[in-house]
């Protein structure tokens, strides 16, 4: 049975779930004080555990004079507190084995470490006081934004991330969906300390936050060493507090009316290229029949992407269908690297892929055949403490409901054929948009 989290009611504190979970592992769901959310998942007989900070503010929620925030304060965070520095931080961590880092999104950002159970109450409290009272230092500021600048040259030099990029701009046009996560050189070195501390305490409180733990947990003290670490670091956490911040609603969908042709020139000896365009969003009760599309498409060595344009013909060695959603948007694509002279040949072949799918369909065994890979992949994909936690996190910010593996499982097995067919021929319907970053032009 999934565990219901009604997209209207996020919850109010006090409020409790409790529902079991294959293999004898047990989610619960709490809302403290001042509406912070805590979700964790006992699975019996491991001794580590994942525990993930969450906080429902993402590149897109950036104001003019902020883009960039986001990003930068996900370096700053590990920069020091006023309990401990930068170097404490890491300590704690290499101290015992563990691991921490964090990750940044359009619509959220996560700061998360690994560690044995029994370390569990130091990460909580380290991550507590990093999320709650980081110091944002201006030299340690001035520092991290030479970091980042080295990050975006990094991401620059490499085509894949480009055209990645380029295509969500393209797709999205000028919504804030379509800026680049990291900020972009030019907006990382003109924000000031004042407005990424002010992005700070905009979005970072208890409202904003949701806490996911897997693996050797216990709920209940969990919850107890989450409000003791937002207690240190000062966070007002009464019941009179703002409540639980509401999910992102299923807004219009957004994005460019009409497709677009670019061509972005890179001194490299082969070509990457996406056609694609708008997709179905985060929230979009068709996401497993895409997910079943892009399977048939371009989702392995058997699909029909990979086995016309790679195995027949030899023209890339990566070729494969991509798709993410957003609450109110979501993006589709077919990528292939190829030789530069060769990159109208590769978009012609699929295009012709694309709009075969959408006009006869997948075949009985195409269908039986992604629907394994994705049952088993998925199965596979939830072997470690990780991938649990995260699948917590993003049940509760963005999805609203926590599917067990069987309730997916039974999901992804009622797409039918003409299900995969019907939404091809959507997408193909769309505007389309052409990318390709290479030795192009003068």
């Amino acid at each position: 049975m999934p565990v219901d989290l009604p997209l209207s009611a996020p919850g109010t504190p006090g409020s409790e779930l409790t529902v079991g979970q294959d293999g004898g592992a047990l989610v619960r769901r709490s809302v403290l004080p001042g509406g912070v959310r805590v979700l964790t998942e006992a699975m019996p007989g491991l001794r580590s555990a994942t525990v993930g900070a969450w906080v429902g503010v993402g590149s897109r929620d950036e104001r003019d004079g902020h883009h960039g925030s986001t990003h930068f304060l996900e370096h700053l965070l590990f920069k020091g507190t006023g309990r401990r520095s930068a170097m404490d931080i890491a300590e704690a961590f290499d101290a015992v084995g563990g691991e921490a880092n964090a990750a940044t999104g359009k619509e959220h950002t996560c700061y998360y470490a690994r560690v044995l159970d029994a370390d569990l109450p130091m990460a909580v409290d380290v991550i507590g006081d990093m999320v709650t009272s980081a110091k944002l230092d201006a030299d340690e500021l001035e520092i991290e934004r030479g970091v980042i600048l080295e990050e975006l040259a990094m991401n620059d030099d490499d085509p894949t991330d480009v055209v990645h990029e380029q295509f969500a701009a393209a797709v999205l046009g000028t919504h804030p969906l379509g800026r680049p996560i990291g900020g972009t050189p030019g907006s990382i070195r003109a924000v000031p300390r004042d407005a990424v501390a002010a992005h700070y305490r905009e979005h970072y409180g208890p409202s904003t936050l949701v806490v996911t733990a897997a693996g050797g947990v216990d709920h209940d003290a969990v919850c107890a060493q989450v409000l003791e670490a937002l207690d240190v670091g000062g966070w007002r956490l009464d019941a009179s507090a703002a409540p639980a911040q509401r999910r992102r609603g299923d807004a219009s969908v957004v994005g460019s009316s009409v497709g677009t042709e670019l061509a972005v020139r890179r001194t490299t000896e082969q070509a990457n290229v996406i056609l694609g365009g708008p997709g179905p969003h985060a929230t979009d009760e068709r996401r497993f029949t895409l997910s079943v599309l892009s399977a048939v498409l371009g989702g392995g060595m058997s699909s029909r992407l990979f086995q016309e344009i790679r195995e027949k013909r030899g023209l890339a060695y990566a070729v494969y269908c991509f798709s993410s959603g957003h609450a109110d948007a979501g993006l589709f694509g077919l990528y292939a690297g190829c030789a530069p002279g060769r990159v109208d040949e590769v978009i012609e072949l699929m295009a012709a892929e694309w709009e075969r799918l959408a006009q006869d369909g997948i075949t009985t065994a195409e269908l039986e055949r992604s629907i394994g890979q994705l049952s088993g992949g998925l199965v596979l994909g939830l072997e470690d403490t990780g991938s649990r936690m995260s699948r917590l996190g993003k049940a509760e910010l963005v999805h609203g409901e926590l599917l067990s593996q069987e309730e997916s499982l039974e999901r992804i097995r009622a797409v039918t054929a003409r299900d995969v067919q019907e939404l091809a021929a959507e997408l193909a319907a769309q505007p389309r948009s052409v990318v390709k970053v290479g030795p192009f032009g003068g």
